[in-house]
């Protein structure tokens, strides 16, 4: 087997899937526990205000990791817990929880995985300047983040900037189903590249500082296969990678844009302001990245779409699995349903060679090392009248997805770790508590929120001691 000796097997959160306290111990309120009460903007009315209830019960979890094995814990920090104004006069409870969090998993032998911004922006950026829409956000957020690295980089090595900023920013500024809930593209395209300055600006600070960690962000990463052959699809997939995963990536770890995509945006008379000071600046922080960091879940088909073709369908937020239907951008792509691949019961496609395809082009594209921050399936639980969550599918999910791994890392992919998505059940941005990803069953039905271990956990475990030999 090819792991090397000290890989960091893991399992993942967010703080505001988990954590709950939402208005407790001096934390400001971020845009999703406004959103979250909006009538008809989460799946049944979900909200993030208890969870999990991790900030009062995270001795409890740790415990469980303890007893998992598991070497490396990823969580992210609440921005609105450590700064409930976004800016100014730090709430030293909020410090003191997560230095809690970070001494129990030290104490507990588990790596700990910081990622600062898990997209739970403090509200009153979002009313003072309309938060990742201005570029006033950059200049806070590494504020932010120089205060996370004074309190923690002591005992944390481990930094993630930004998780997923291609999704939350299409999400919220495309697809109107994250708060702010806008539609539309240049407002898209400026956001996301506020990410890209404030991941860069960061990075800067953090190396300037002198501190001895890795740092690098996290990408939703679907890397994408043509449907045939023919020049449509083939020149479909070419525009999906660049107006997609290449301009996510490029722009964090090779500090530019793809110019097919530029010229893209360019002629629709959306491309964002990218200033020279810009490039210099997003091109010094990708050379000082540590490591690419990927979320990968899926992959996707692509095939033609003409100008007058399919645009936006909506999601699959239902668990109604076949109910997803062709979506696209007109006059470039759409996603179609690949035959030779399971679907999950969100209509996700399973696709573990995906992952090995993936992190190939990414050795090959970047040169980086690579962590997996998240991989995992979302599935519907049952749990036995003995109590039991006999979740094999869960099992069969991540055995392929390792083994995946393996063959990449057997090819000279440097992983440096493998991150499952859960540690625990938690809240689903779009799908709340029905779906679920953890080796943690979470009783969210009752109220008592108990932790019952699935039998993914005890499979998890084996393969963490084996160091992946027994999969």
């Amino acid at each position: 087997m090819s792991f090397k000796k000290d890989f960091l097997w893991g399992s993942a959160s967010a703080a505001y899937q988990i954590e709950g306290a939402y208005n407790e111990a001096g934390k400001g309120l971020s845009i999703w526990d406004l959103w979250a009460h909006i009538p008809g903007k989460t799946y049944e009315g979900t909200n993030g205000d208890i969870a999990c209830n991790h900030y009062y019960r995270f001795k409890e979890d740790v415990a469980l990791m303890k007893e998992m094995g598991l070497k490396t814990y990823r969580f992210s920090i609440s921005w609105p817990r450590i700064l409930p104004k976004g800016t100014g006069m730090i709430n030293q409870e909020g410090i003191d929880f997560y230095s809690d969090l970070i001494d129990e998993l030290i104490a507990n032998d588990i790596v700990p995985m910081v990622t600062l911004y898990h997209w739970d922006l403090p509200q009153v950026l979002q009313d003072k300047y309309r938060g990742w829409e201005s570029r006033e956000v950059i200049e806070d957020f590494v504020n932010y983040s120089k205060v996370c690295f004074e309190h923690f980089s002591d005992r944390v090595k481990h930094w993630i900037v930004m998780n997923e900023p291609n999704i939350f920013t299409s999400l919220a500024y495309m697809l109107k189903v994250h708060p702010p809930g806008i539609q539309d593209e240049a407002i898209y395209l400026n956001a996301f590249h506020h990410t890209v300055l404030a991941h860069a600006y960061t990075v800067l600070a953090y190396k300037e500082a002198g501190y001895t960690g890795m740092i690098g962000s996290s990408i939703a990463y679907t890397p994408s296969y043509a449907a045939t052959n023919q020049p449509e699809d083939l020149k479909a997939k070419e525009m999906f990678d660049a107006t997609g995963s290449l301009w996510y990536l490029d722009s964090y770890y090779k500090g530019e844009y793809p110019k097919e995509a530029i010229a893209y945006y360019s002629k629709k008379g959306v491309m964002p302001e990218v200033s020279k000071m810009d490039l210099e600046v997003m091109k010094k922080a990708a050379s000082l990245c540590d490591f690419i960091g990927i979320n990968y879940y899926q992959t996707a088909t692509v095939a033609g779409n003409p100008e007058d073709g399919v645009g936006f369908s909506g999601m699959n937020t239902t668990g109604k699995k076949g109910t997803q239907s062709e979506s696209g951008v007109p006059g470039l792509y759409k996603q179609v349903r690949n035959n030779d691949l399971e679907y999950t019961d969100w209509d996700w496609a399973i696709d573990p060679a995906g992952l090995k395809y993936g992190l190939e082009i990414l050795k090959e594209r970047y040169d980086l090392p690579i962590i997996i921050s998240e991989n995992g399936l979302g599935a519907y639980d049952v749990v036995t009248p003995e109590g039991k969550i006999d979740d094999d599918y869960r099992i069969d999910f991540l055995r392929k997805h390792v083994l995946a791994c393996e063959e990449a890392v057997a090819n000279g992919v440097d992983l440096l770790a493998y991150c499952t998505w859960s540690f625990t059940d938690l809240l689903s941005w779009l799908n709340g508590f029905k779906k679920r990803y953890g080796f943690v069953h979470i009783d969210f039905e009752s109220g008592n929120l108990s932790r019952t271990k699935k039998k993914s956990f005890q499979w998890y475990q084996k393969v963490i001691e084996t160091n992946g030999k027994e999969v």
